[in-house]
């Protein structure tokens, strides 16, 4: 398990890798046929695709709080549905890689939630000894859109599956919950970019110093491999609608030079992008060490 972090400004960013897993390679790519995107990334003999659960640590000196973005799937899953998604552990683990960098689950003081499907906030709770469902983070207040915690309490049938309700109850019932509008401001230099194709209210994590920025990528943009304006999720909830925040997004990447964080990538956890023969491609991969620091 190799763990990067840089300083970014006033905040220092640390990827924490939460584990593994799997998903069904057609709907990751939704209308481009296999023939295409398995060039990119091999599929195993049922069809599965290897996915990281990435998620991004930053601590603030102006503030002195402790965000962590999204927490993985957790450890509530029954064996049945870790063989299905064939969850990995022992390749990283949440605790041990909060540990690794010199942090414990308390020390945490917000939870920001790119939205609640399983992947991204099952290790929000556990459960303990009895069976009963604890809290991971007991220090932290929960960020989550108003707009995305109506869609994760009111699930349509299609996106049901995604919102476990031991996920999603106790983030509905926390004490600390806050619910936050398009584009809320966290503290200077850290706001969210809104996303609604792939759910409602999903929030994509922004942090900016100077001109300078990285984007905690979610599920608007998985891999790399997504690059490609068309390659859009079978899971996506409005595709068009993907497909133009897509357009719209990485126009804006290759404008300004953005960092973009991979939450489920396994191979790239940062790249910049630019625009070749009128495509979309990688400029530059990168892992957090590697972006320089310019305070």
């Amino acid at each position: 398990m190799d763990l990067s972090d840089c300083s970014f400004g006033p905040f220092h960013l640390y990827s924490i890798e939460t584990g593994r897993f799997r998903l069904d390679g057609g709907a990751m790519f939704g209308v481009v046929p296999k023939t295409l995107w398995s060039r990119r990334i091999k599929a195993d003999d049922k069809n599965r695709i290897p996915m990281a659960m990435r998620c991004l640590l930053v601590t603030s000196e102006n503030s002195g709080r402790t965000y962590l973005i999204d927490n993985g799937c957790g450890t509530k899953f029954v064996p049945k549905y870790e063989e299905i998604y064939q969850l990995d552990h022992t390749h990283s683990s949440l605790h041990r890689s909060l540990e690794s960098h010199g942090f414990e689950t308390g020390d945490v003081t917000d939870l920001i939630f790119s939205h609640l499907h399983f992947d991204h906030c099952g290790g929000t709770t556990f459960y303990d000894d009895r069976g009963d469902i604890r809290h991971t983070f007991p220090e932290a207040t929960y960020h989550v859109t108003q707009k995305h915690l109506d869609t994760a309490t009111r699930p349509n049938a299609r996106e049901k599956a995604s919102f476990l309700p031991d996920n999603i109850e106790p983030i509905a019932g926390w004490d600390k919950l806050n619910t936050v509008d398009d584009h809320h401001e966290y503290e200077e230099g850290l706001s969210a970019l809104p996303a609604h194709g792939h759910t409602i209210g999903q929030q994509l994590p922004k942090i900016t110093v100077g001109d300078r920025t990285i984007v905690f990528m979610a599920d608007l943009l998985p891999t790399h491999v997504h690059l490609p304006l068309p390659y859009v999720m079978g899971y996506d909830m409005y595709p068009v609608q993907t497909l133009t925040e897509k357009e719209q997004f990485l126009k804006q990447a290759v404008e300004h030079n953005w960092y973009l964080f991979f939450e489920h990538d396994t191979e790239a956890e940062v790249i910049t992008v630019h625009k070749e023969n009128g495509r979309y491609a990688v400029k530059d991969r990168l892992s957090l060490s590697d972006i320089p620091d310019d305070k």
